[in-house]
């Protein structure tokens, strides 16, 4: 038998969880929860997503609202992977190839960026603030980059600029998809299982460095520009009750040249988003871009 030689090559060291007066959960105090019913209730990805958002060495609360988060995320998980498969059943997908959109290649800059924030999080064992970049971008890519592209995927615009939407969303939810694997291993093996073979937990880690050559001259500026425009839009609408669906005549848009540059890039996707009849783009050097809905 040899001595000293060390079991682990690395260990880490957790918290405390603490229950809702900041007191150390234990069976002695008669204050732990067990998982058993958290599992029945919530599902084992969302017991795993509330685990996994604790950083380690650092105590934390027993929180069921953080639970039903990451039961909501699972299940959008689920229906955004429906969504975007259903927009191309057809056998013959786009290719990464045919990737040529201002806002889609943006969205790729933008996905090699968060790839490497989550890559050098887990390299550095910190596991939370990998899950915090995942999730923050999966929401975005979720609730306005798909918005955007929507109309367009469907071929609204043409097969050019569709095809190029639909591999879009369909590398976006590759890379995602395996990003959010080790926070909700069942939801995303699901997902993964509808258009991929093998296991998502066998699957090469996405590279950051792939993504940036494909997105080659992407600006994460057109993605932001459209965004904040559609933003704008959605505000707009509801200020006024109106219903999202309802057309506007114009958005009017006040900012530097840089800003409306990247706007203008993205101009055809926001468009048809907001339904917006026209968009007119002011210049003034200096300023913050501002958003002027006429409804």
């Amino acid at each position: 038998q040899e001595f000293g030689v060390l079991p682990w090559r690395h260990a880490a060291i957790s918290g405390w969880i603490l229950d809702p007066d900041r007191k150390k959960m234990s069976k002695s105090k008669g204050n732990a929860v067990t998982p058993l019913d958290l599992l029945r209730d919530y599902g084992a990805d969302a017991v795993r997503y509330w685990s996994a958002s604790a950083r380690l060495g650092v105590d934390t609360a027993f929180d069921p609202a953080q639970l039903r988060i990451g039961r909501r995320l699972a299940i959008k998980i689920l229906n955004a992977t429906r969504f975007v498969l259903g927009i191309a059943a057809d056998p013959a997908v786009p290719t990464a190839a045919g990737i040529t959109e201002p806002i889609d290649l943006a969205l790729l800059r933008r996905l090699a960026d968060v790839t490497a924030s989550c890559t050098a999080a887990f390299e550095d064992y910190e596991h939370a603030i990998a899950l915090e970049q995942a999730e923050r971008c999966f929401w975005f890519f979720c609730d306005d980059y798909l918005e955007l592209v929507k109309a367009r995927a469907y071929g609204e615009h043409g097969p050019g600029p569709a095809g190029s939407a639909v591999a879009t969303l369909r590398l976006g939810l590759s890379v995602l998809l395996r990003l959010l694997a080790p926070f909700l291993p069942f939801a995303t093996e699901e997902s993964w299982s509808w258009w991929q073979d093998g296991s998502i937990h066998r699957a090469a880690w996405p590279e950051a460095g792939e993504l940036r050559d494909l997105a080659g001259p992407g600006d994460d500026a057109v993605l932001a520009a459209a965004s904040a425009a559609i933003a704008a839009i959605r505000k707009a609408k509801s200020q006024a009750q109106m219903a999202m669906k309802t057309p506007v005549p114009r958005l009017i848009v006040t900012g530097g040249q840089d800003a409306l540059d990247a706007l203008a890039a993205a101009e055809q996707d926001v468009r048809s988003a907001g339904r917006v009849a026209a968009i007119e783009l002011r210049r003034a050097d200096g300023a913050a871009p501002v958003h002027e809905v006429v409804t």
